[in-house]
């Protein structure tokens, strides 16, 4: 399949327009090789190890949700000159779909939120909110644990029944002030930050940390089945570990 039709389903998938507006040069065909696509790889992060298994396999593009330039460079580092030499001598090309595919309908948060047991799913800026079945905030963080596989931080009290979803890094304060408009018990997202604890606390809101990776990542995994060509999964854990006290 060429490289610009395989382009085309991707669009179709998670249009453009989607993106937030930070996003909008960061996204698309971000490393262009040419040519036909007859086998792609799909990743959450276009690491050396994830562009090391693509050649591996013998793909051609490689699909990953965060990007491997996020902002202007005018000088190359060593890190990033050898991630593109790996690509450029293998001829993979890179397609990056990030806040458009967080937002598209079908896309990350609608399958984090299916992931999660949600019913009655609305859109709530790139996120969803809808309810799940009444638990108390610990025993929903234990479903979210085990249902997304990673360890999870939670801070609040109280039933659960209304749930945002907002994947990657979705504990800013206009997500949190969304969450509350929207009647939500709690907001699950990934990468708590200490000022949002304060300001969710005193909004009265619970807040579940489940990861950037793991809230994320399913959604990658799935993308694989709505692709035209054979398509492989790369798995690249960050390999965190936890301590507890």
């Amino acid at each position: 399949m060429k490289l610009s039709k395989f382009v085309e389903v991707l669009e179709d998938i998670a249009p453009l327009n989607y993106c937030e507006d930070f996003d909008k040069e960061r996204i698309g065909l971000v490393i262009d090789t040419g040519g036909d696509v007859n086998k792609a790889a799909v990743s959450l992060d276009p690491t050396n190890f994830v562009f090391e298994e693509a050649a591996r396999l013998d793909c051609d593009l490689l699909i990953t949700h965060h990007t491997l330039i996020f902002d202007s460079i005018f000088k190359v580092s060593k890190v990033l000159s050898n991630t593109l030499k790996i690509a450029l001598a293998n001829e993979i090309s890179l397609y990056v779909m990030h806040t458009n595919f967080d937002a598209a309908p079908g896309g990350v948060n609608d399958i984090l939120a299916e992931l999660l047991g949600l019913s009655m799913v609305d859109a709530c800026g790139i996120g969803r909110v809808g309810f799940v079945e009444t638990m108390d905030i610990k025993e929903f963080s234990a479903f979210v644990a085990k249902t997304l596989n990673t360890h999870v931080q939670w801070i609040g009290n109280g039933d659960v029944k209304r749930v945002m979803v907002v994947s990657g890094s979705g504990f800013s304060q206009k997500y949190i002030d969304m969450a509350v408009e929207n009647d939500a018990d709690v907001l699950v997202s990934g990468e708590l930050r200490h000022s949002a604890i304060r300001y969710a606390d005193a909004v009265g809101l619970s807040l579940i940390d489940a990861t950037h990776y793991a809230t994320e990542n399913p959604a990658m995994k799935r993308l694989c089945e709505m692709l035209p060509v054979e398509s492989v999964f790369i798995e690249h854990d960050p390999g965190v570990s936890v301590l507890l006290k």
